[in-house]
């Protein structure tokens, strides 16, 4: 029997470790809605509150697929058994291309957290961004010890955030905000909220929500664990990073308004900027930075994990060995890495080059990948749940998807989001076709295990 101290050790570790992802994308998120608003701080703070309630609402689906799927699978899973497993390679297709660019926009991201404090690297910022891509991916094939590291950096980020936002708030306001009255620029930080931007802003902000799917398909990783154990310990993950995650970006944002922090200059970040306001650019500045930077390096790492994982899987699918990627992506090394997987990816994430090695010019493609997977992982689930009599569920699903499918049509009026879906669709496509040539072999539901 485990002992308590074993179990909550692991409770830690793998919940910690899974949210790395989704609590690395706070540094870059808040951001890109403010792009989107076009620096407008008076329609940030509805606009950051919308995409956590949104996330919370998805995030009722994927509840419901943990509770039923226990051994893993996620969205793949769930689309399997709603409508067949021909119609598991929409999120497939999707969260490939989501992992991708995790990497890239991470390390991006990493690379704008370094030049944030020293600004005289900015002239070597894609560089230093393919320079991060390499060393990561050099990491990742060295083994998976690096988990320790993963949940270490998630606790840190969250530790130094709570203490460089009490410091903010501590301090003295913008002299543009009137304490009290929250107003920017002499306008009500609610009430002057425009509905129209901060409805095309609000996509951009659901680079948020790339992480929610992990514990469905990350606790496949647990068989030390019975179904009832990884169903409680995947549904706290889920929740705790919900909460983790909307918490700390409703901080930062309302600390960024408090603050009167604007669109950053282009050397900096947006959180970069409210950390130096808070913090008076001191030690715990350059802790916060340097954290961050290894918490976004993290969630790279954990990207090039799990991509190259569905990767194996999917090269080892069916008896004969002839999978639906060349058998090479289903070798591993001494380390028990699919190092082709790596290898791909790699070249892949090197499309930050043409970004010029800016995670801001990559999250219109980024915020998109994901939401396929969300609408198919929704509608699965509203079908499951009619099947089942599950009315209050099914009422969930149906708000999650019809939400889903509504960010889906704004992020069609962009060109970024439409090269993603597009991308994501000819993924899709190829392993179908090849799935189809290949006999249907049985297994696709679970690739999205890893």
């Amino acid at each position: 029997m485990r002992r308590p101290t074993g179990r909550a050790a692991l409770t830690l570790a793998f919940a910690f470790t899974v949210m790395a992802d989704p609590v690395s994308s706070v540094a870059y998120a808040i951001e890109a809605a403010l792009r989107g608003l076009h620096g407008n701080l008076s329609s940030l703070l509805p606009a950051m509150a919308a995409v956590i309630a949104i996330i919370a609402v998805i995030s009722t689906t994927y509840h419901y697929l943990i509770g039923r799927f226990p051994t893993g699978g996620g969205g793949p899973e769930g689309v399997a058994h709603a409508f067949g497993e021909g119609w598991a390679f929409i999120p497939l297709g999707a969260l490939l291309i989501d992992f991708t660019l995790t990497v890239a926009v991470s390390c991006a991201a990493g690379a704008s957290a370094l030049i944030a404090y020293l600004p005289t690297l900015e002239s070597l910022r894609t560089p230093i961004g393919i320079g991060l891509v390499v060393l990561v991916a050099g990491t990742v094939l060295l083994g998976q010890a690096g988990r320790v590291v993963f949940a270490t950096a998630t606790v840190a980020f969250i530790a130094v955030s709570l203490c460089v936002i009490a410091s903010g708030l501590l301090g003295t306001p913008a002299p543009s905000v009137a304490t009290g009255q929250a107003e920017v620029g002499g306008t009500p930080l609610l009430l002057g909220a425009a509905l129209g931007p901060v409805l095309l802003a609000v996509p951009l902000g659901m680079a948020l929500a790339t992480g929610v799917e992990a514990p469905s398909n990350a606790i496949a990783q647990l068989p030390q664990l019975d179904d009832r154990g990884r169903r409680r310990l995947g549904r706290l993950t889920l929740w705790s990073m919900v909460g983790i995650v909307g918490t700390l970006t409703m901080a930062f944002t309302v600390l960024a308004v408090y603050l009167g922090t604007g669109l950053p200059p282009a050397d900096s970040t947006l959180i970069a900027e409210v950390a130096r306001q808070s913090t008076g650019g001191g030690a715990l500045f350059v802790a916060f930075q340097a954290i961050s930077a290894l918490l976004l390096l993290s969630a790279a790492a954990s990207s090039y994990l799990a991509g190259s994982g569905v990767l194996k899987a999917l090269a080892t699918l069916g008896k004969d060995g002839q999978g639906l990627v060349p058998n090479r992506f289903g070798r591993i090394n001494r380390f028990l890495i699919p190092e082709w997987g790596v290898g791909l990816m790699l070249v892949a994430a090197a499309l930050l080059v043409a970004a010029s090695g800016r995670e801001q010019n990559l999250v219109g493609f980024y915020a998109v990948a994901v939401f396929a997977s969300f609408l198919a992982a929704t509608i699965a689930c509203a079908r499951l749940s009619y099947r089942e009599g599950r009315r209050v569920t099914l009422a969930l699903n149906i708000v999650g998807a019809a939400l889903v499918a509504v960010i889906l049509a704004i992020n069609a009026t962009r060109l970024d989001s439409m090269i993603a879906l597009a991308a994501s669709a000819a993924v899709a496509t190829y392993l179908w076709r090849t799935w189809v040539r290949r006999g249907r072999p049985r297994g696709v539901a679970t690739a999205g295990a890893g």
